[in-house]
């Protein structure tokens, strides 16, 4: 992948993981949390967010090895579970953050097919709506997984029986490797899956 375009990709993770906390600490705040408010964390100043790892160096790694599968992460929102009297306040709020990535592809799918049509098309352009969008349903996808400390094992597990308990302590006791496995084994094998929704939102 050429520099610019490496540049790019890593602006368009950082925004988008910026936007995917956000949403966590919005909802968290509409059931009842103001956590994320009361730090400075509802805005979408990247620098309130920004993880060097997650943000910057894993998104370059990964674009030189897999463009197709590029993620990242940005520092968690704060939330304290006990401001949250909603039985599945842990789901919603983990939930936020994927959807929020959801409707982004949305948008930039549309706009991708609309862009034509308008009058406002260019190969630059498309190629960036595109990124968008791959880039978004790759972070959709790859925070979904049931893996502690992402966003579809806390979904998953607060719906699950308090006896599951002891699997997630498990994931979570070896978070690292089974992060460095899901990344980079089984990327080759989501990249199909992330194009495949990449392509029925943009049309191509």
């Amino acid at each position: 992948m050429p520099v610019i375009d490496i540049v790019f990709s890593i602006i368009v993770v950082v925004m988008s993981v910026v936007v995917h906390e956000v949403s966590h600490g919005l909802v968290a705040e509409k059931l009842g949390d103001p956590t994320a408010r009361l730090q400075g964390r509802l805005t979408l100043n990247p620098l309130k967010h920004l993880d060097p790892l997650g943000s910057v160096i894993l998104p370059a790694i990964m674009a030189f090895i897999n463009p197709k599968f590029i993620i990242g992460w940005a520092k968690p929102v704060p939330y304290n579970p006990r401001n949250i009297s909603h039985q599945y306040g842990d789901a919603l709020v983990a939930g936020a953050g994927p959807l929020s990535n959801i409707i982004l592809v949305i948008i930039f799918g549309l706009i991708f097919r609309f862009a034509g049509p308008l009058g406002f098309a260019t190969v630059s352009l498309y190629k960036l709506l595109y990124m968008i969008v791959v880039i978004n349903c790759g972070l959709a996808i790859f925070n979904l997984m049931p893996i502690p400390p992402l966003d579809g094992s806390k979904i998953l597990f607060s719906l699950l029986p308090k006896r599951a308990r002891a699997i997630e302590q498990f994931l979570e006791q070896n978070v690292l490797v089974v992060l460095i496995v899901f990344i980079f084994v089984l990327s080759p094998i989501l990249s199909p899956i992330i194009l495949g929704f990449a392509r029925l939102a943009t049309g191509v």
